[in-house]
């Protein structure tokens, strides 16, 4: 499944002509042997809290990469000191970082390693272990993002309530794009956002995550999984 998400990703790419304009709902599961180091010591149910943090801020960074592929650019050129040289800098308005409450701050670094000029927003909800669902707690999030690239943080995409959610928000308020970056994702959740931001949705939606695991048990966590990624992240409170 690992290398089909990223087979079919580089298929699309392939089709659209290389073009850095996305069209339709992606998941692309980021096939490098440092994403997989650090992921399997997070999965490590031996690996304590401050090591936990510290490698889900370094493989953030390294989804940041990837997640940032299509982010809007305009051009410029600078002078060197042999000559004028053509180049590129991120393009106004500045993108707009989102992490989901709670865990979701725990990435926030790694990200704004990459994109410091970012700007960030946050969504708090919180999931009723019964039913499973999410519901929203808190909002800080700008009134308009019409033309603003959109980066979402949430460690897990599981049943993909939440990210759905999320994402219905930011597209209301007019986003250019939305990029979720996960550490995990389960098929489930998957499938959930492509339905809910299909092929004929205007803006374009993204996934980008370390792994993608085989199923989800009955109380909705991923399985294998790393355990709650808010609980390793800042113990269990």
């Amino acid at each position: 499944m690992f290398g089909a998400a990223l087979a079919g990703f580089m298929s699309w790419l392939s089709e659209a002509g290389g073009s850095a304009t996305l069209r339709v709902m992606q998941t692309l599961v980021a096939d490098h042997p440092l994403v997989a180091h650090k992921l399997t010591a997070l999965r490590d149910a031996g690996t304590e809290t401050p090591t936990f943090r510290r490698l889900a801020d370094e493989l953030v960074t390294l989804l940041a990469y990837e997640a940032t592929r299509y982010i809007k650019v305009e051009p410029v050129s600078v002078t060197t000191p042999v000559a004028v040289a053509a180049g590129v800098k991120l393009a106004r308005p500045n993108p707009l970082v989102v992490p989901v409450l709670r865990a979701g701050i725990g990435m926030l670094d790694g990200m704004a390693r990459l994109l410091p000029n970012a700007d960030v927003g946050f969504v708090g909800l919180a999931r009723n272990e019964e039913t499973l669902v999410a519901s929203v707690y808190a909002e800080r999030l700008p009134a308009g993002l019409t033309g603003r690239d959109v980066f979402v943080l949430d460690p897990m995409l599981a049943t993909g309530g939440t990210l759905e959610t999320v994402i219905a928000m930011l597209v209301s308020r007019g986003a250019a794009a939305v990029t979720a970056i996960c550490l995990l994702a389960a098929p489930e959740g998957a499938a959930r956002l492509e339905a809910a931001f299909p092929a004929d949705d205007p803006v374009p939606v993204r996934v980008v995550t370390a792994g993608m695991d085989q199923r989800l048990n009955e109380r909705g966590y991923i399985v294998p999984g790393l355990g709650d990624a808010g609980d390793r992240l800042f113990g269990d409170i």
